[in-house]
């Protein structure tokens, strides 16, 4: 059944300008999605006001823009200006929507209030007939996970709540599927046999600038190890699922969030780049960590013992987020050069800065000596089929439509506080680090010998 209203709770807020308003602006134009738009939030506004932020907001994405299309998007959006505290706001709410009968609310909202709003929504009938979008962080822990879980559900059903993690939108991140899946080349190579390690990266170059209050009661684990690349973890080693409908999509991914094992200290470094604590908002005593590296085991017949490397960090050396599957190298080195041995094959999967997947073999060094030097084959999707949607766009459109594939289910999402709430308890103490490098040194103490961190191209590492 197709949702056939938004409510947006948060509407005055950065998210819904920078990718809420964009997102449904395209849906709207593509003919994707005309449906009443209402927009909530406690400032002093007015429809006019709402619409002309949704101007702003679609002019600086830079879309395609059409002023008779913006002009029908627009009338389609209202405002309601209310405490999320008073019920008499979601009755205006409730009227608002007009003939809607199945509301899609978007909490664009602190996750403190999602209790207040979801209660809110059921008083009025909203929530019985609707579904649910909440934005991480799904808790701070495995507690108060376990706390929202309970508030959602005691109001929606499983199969009408949305956990929207963006990064699983982004359409690097669902090649990923297609390539292990779809492609039977690799599934024999897929184990423990022939796998040396898996990594997982997402390196930033810059700081957390203007967020320090933000991100100083945050830190890199709750930001982005413990969703978004723990997520891209479980899509690297789940088992094919049964079909290709959410439920059994989701199920595999549960089962590998159930596989890994709860981290223990020795299994993480946490690091603190040089000059943070002088940012604006952050305490100048502050133990939160800017850089992350993990190791996790997964106690299943496929991955024991192959170890998966988390790595992500601001202030490194460059800007990218991949995934790299390293093969174990041949039992012994042939037509290699004595001065450079040879990195083992690895297949890659470039998320940013584009799109590409690469997969490193060793080719013949033109000349007379008969050597290898490492080389990639690359593929684009980007440039064989040109861009797809922007990861807001599709989320919102699968939400309405009620797929549940990209979002994460109640387990899962328990699954994964329980695999990192000791260390986010009671993780150990930050090391520092200077900005532009690769993070703290201590990183390396949790790879196996031989091993190496991959950087920005595998080719690198090579002679």
């Amino acid at each position: 059944m197709l949702s056939d209203s938004i409510i947006l709770f948060g509407a005055t807020g950065d998210l819904a300008r920078k990718k809420l308003f964009p997102a449904m602006y395209r849906l709207w134009r593509d003919d994707d999605c005309h449906l009443p738009i209402v927009g909530v939030a406690r400032r002093d506004w007015s429809d006019d006001d709402l619409r002309a932020r949704a101007r702003t907001a679609i002019e600086e994405a830079a879309e395609e823009y059409s002023e008779e299309t913006f002009s029908a998007f627009a009338q389609n959006i209202t405002y309601v200006r209310g405490d999320y505290h008073d019920r008499h706001t979601f009755a205006l709410i409730d009227q608002a929507i007009g003939a809607g009968t199945a509301p899609l609310a978007f909490l664009s909202i602190p996750p403190s209030m999602f209790g207040v709003v979801v209660e809110g929504l059921a008083s009025v009938g909203l929530a019985s007939r609707g579904r649910v979008v909440v934005e991480k962080p799904f808790g701070r822990d495995l507690a108060s996970a376990r706390r929202l879980n309970h508030i959602l559900l005691a109001h929606y059903p499983e199969e009408s709540v949305f956990r929207i993690d963006h990064f699983l939108g982004k359409e690097p991140v669902q090649n990923l599927l297609i390539t292990r899946f779809a492609n039977g080349i690799f599934e024999p190579l897929w184990n423990r046999h022939y796998v040396e390690n898996v990594q997982v990266t997402m390196a930033e170059s810059f700081g957390v600038e203007s967020r320090g209050a933000f991100y100083d009661g945050v830190g890199a684990v709750r930001d982005v190890v413990q969703n978004h690349l723990l997520q891209m973890v479980a899509l690297l080693a789940m088992e094919p699922p049964v079909s290709d409908d959410a439920g059994a999509l989701r199920d595999e991914v549960s089962k590998v969030m159930r596989a890994i094992k709860t981290i223990e200290p020795a299994s993480i470094v946490r690091g603190q780049y040089d000059g943070y604590r002088e940012h604006d908002g952050v305490n100048s005593a502050s133990d939160t960590e800017t850089f992350a590296a993990v190791r996790l085991d997964i106690d299943s017949w496929r991955w024991a013992g192959v170890p998966f490397y988390i790595r992500a960090g601001k202030g490194l050396a460059a800007t990218f987020t991949e995934a790299v599957v390293e093969f174990k190298a041949p039992p012994r080195p042939l037509f290699a050069d004595a001065a450079c041995e040879p990195h083992p094959n690895h297949l890659r999967f470039r998320v940013k800065p584009d799109d590409e997947t690469a997969l490193f073999l060793q080719a013949k060094l033109p000349g007379e000596r008969l050597v290898g030097r490492g080389v990639d084959l690359e593929m684009s999707v980007a440039r064989a089929f040109g861009e797809g949607p922007e990861a807001y766009e599709r989320l919102i459109q699968d939400a309405l439509t009620g797929d549940a594939r990209l979002f994460a289910r109640q387990d899962s999402v328990e699954e994964a506080w329980r695999i990192f709430d000791p260390i986010v308890a009671h993780g150990p103490t930050v090391e520092p680090y200077v900005q532009g490098g690769w993070g703290p040194s201590g990183a390396d103490r949790l790879l196996a010998p031989g091993q190496h961190w991959h950087g920005p191209d595998g080719r690198q590492l090579e002679c």
